[in-house]
């Protein structure tokens, strides 16, 4: 027939969609893409009914299609988006766009049908992606809040303790013969109290990687050595602490502090899953060029789900208010950030073994003897403390004050600047905030040694990001006391920056 030739023409083989043309209910003509959309051969499907292609979806929809095609005028009659079958039965969605054409053989209707099924696909993926972010955000709002429970609850317990013991303090201080040793016993109440809201505001920092970290090579035997002491009395007589060392082990690159951080929380973990006592092992492998660190207990073991989520942070089995659930996720954060990687293997009432693998380290750098007070002592040198905090300003300003250093302090960058250039004597060394309203730290230090190249710059913070460089460890030559400080933490830093 002289239509069929003039439709088989090479533009309608190219063109991207299935193309089928029906006489009545009969397929007149199809091109190739719909022989492989639908699975049928294209002579095959020539003079077929259209009830073939169709789903009990679509075909619902013919009756009234087949009513338009015989009235309508020619030309286009719309698109619907329902579903077709192909030759082995399956389904799948299309849109199909039909047009009515008046031939010299009669009335013909034209359908271009496209396959939607990547479409589909594509919506189902980003509904499902639409989904999964809507639970995480959900997630992490649950997240945070049991972090900011956990944290209160925690710092609400060591508050009461500095309250109420400061109130002591104060109450002996006004009788009328003071017990100094009853006032020193409650003092260093305060002190631990507050030492342990330094430990966990260090621990949310190494979680959140704001933490400064200062790698170097470290015997890992002999930390572990070091600490066991203090392991042990925290376990408790009911549970057996046993550290088998590896012979000739090659040292790892770490934070000691971060090593000592790690080892206290396994080994809390370990010891409240052992609530009846029982045994924990620590020991070193090395693995070729690798160091292996285990600590394995004895105790309850974890089922899959909680095995499944046990670094997860924020995640805790504990009753609520107990715990953050920081401990594993921040010893996984910290294990990632010095390049190792860190497993877990555990079993309903087998114990649970925790893996800690980490690159060979260089050689290990004898650490610096700790200085004597009086080797931190001034000798008139003047510091410009520039800090927005007024208490703390004031606290370091005494205790510098008191060393024999003179001081002058601004309450930010631009009036410290202003109190240097009003300055006529030397300014040996800049203390100052790392964060402060208007300036940051880093700006001010390199304002001021511009213009006082011979001024030294130490920096103080509890949040150092500003001046951090990448895996959190500090900019080169950038020097750092982290708070919250002591006296005697603050007059060592002093001192070896003015002594270089």
């Amino acid at each position: 027939m002289e239509w069929s030739a003039e439709l088989s023409s090479g533009l309608l083989q190219a063109a991207p969609d299935a193309i089928l043309v029906f006489d009545g209910p009969l397929i007149a003509l199809a091109n190739d893409r719909a022989g492989q959309m639908y699975g049928w051969p294209v002579a095959d499907l020539i003079g077929r009914p259209v009830n073939v292609l169709l789903t009990d979806e679509s075909r619902a929809l013919l009756p009234e299609r087949q009513r338009m095609i015989g009235s309508s005028p020619p030309g286009a009659i719309g698109t619907v988006v329902t579903t077709a079958r192909r030759r082995d039965g399956t389904e799948f969605p299309v849109e199909s766009s039909t047009t009515v054409v008046e031939t010299p053989q009669g009335r013909l209707a034209v359908a271009v049908v496209r396959d939607l099924t990547e479409r589909v696909r594509a919506e189902e993926e980003k509904a499902k992606l639409r989904a999964e972010t809507q639970l995480h955000r959900s997630q992490r709002l649950e997240s945070l809040g049991q972090l900011a429970g956990g944290i209160a609850h925690d710092f609400n317990n060591m508050l009461g303790v500095i309250l109420n013991y400061a109130n002591f303090v104060i109450e002996e201080t006004e009788a009328p013969a003071p017990d100094l040793k009853a006032i020193a016993a409650d003092a260093q109440q305060v002190v631990r109290a507050g030492t342990r809201g330094t430990d966990l505001t260090h621990q949310l920092l190494a979680f959140a990687r704001r933490e400064v970290v200062r790698p170097q090579p470290i015997d890992l035997n002999e930390r572990i050595s070091e600490l066991e002491a203090g392991l042990r009395e925290s376990v408790g007589a009911s549970i057996t602490l046993m550290f088998r060392p590896a012979p000739d082990l090659p040292s790892v690159t770490f934070d000691p502090g971060q090593i000592e951080q790690l080892l206290v929380s396994l080994v809390r973990n370990a010891k409240d899953a052992m609530p009846d006592g029982g045994n924990l092992v620590i020991d070193t492998h090395r693995l070729g060029d690798r160091v292996r660190l285990r600590v394995s207990d004895s105790g309850a073991g974890m089922i899959a789900d909680v095995l499944d989520r046990a670094f997860d942070p924020f995640f805790t089995t504990k009753p609520k208010g107990e715990a953050t659930g920081l401990g594993l996720a921040t010893v996984y954060g910290m294990v990632n950030q010095a390049g190792g990687e860190v497993t877990l293997a555990s079993e309903p009432g087998l114990g649970t073994t925790v893996t800690v693998v980490l690159p060979a380290g260089g050689e290990v750098v004898p650490e610096e003897s700790e200085m004597s007070p009086a080797a931190t002592r001034g000798n008139g040198e003047t510091v410009l403390v520039a800090e927005d905090e007024d208490a703390l300003r004031d606290v370091a300003g005494r205790i510098l004050t008191g060393a024999g250093y003179q001081v002058i302090s601004a309450d930010c960058g631009p009036k410290a600047l202003e109190v240097a250039a009003g300055h006529t004597g030397q300014i040996d060394l800049l203390l100052s905030d790392v964060v402060m309203p208007g300036m940051l730290g880093k700006e001010l230090a390199e304002r001021l040694t511009d213009v006082r190249p011979s001024t030294r710059v130490l920096y103080m913070s509890g949040y150092a990001q500003p001046v951090l460089a990448s895996q959190g460890t500090l900019d080169p030559g950038v020097e750092l006391l982290e708070k919250p400080f002591t006296s005697n933490d603050l007059l060592m830093a002093v001192r070896k920056r003015l002594d270089g």
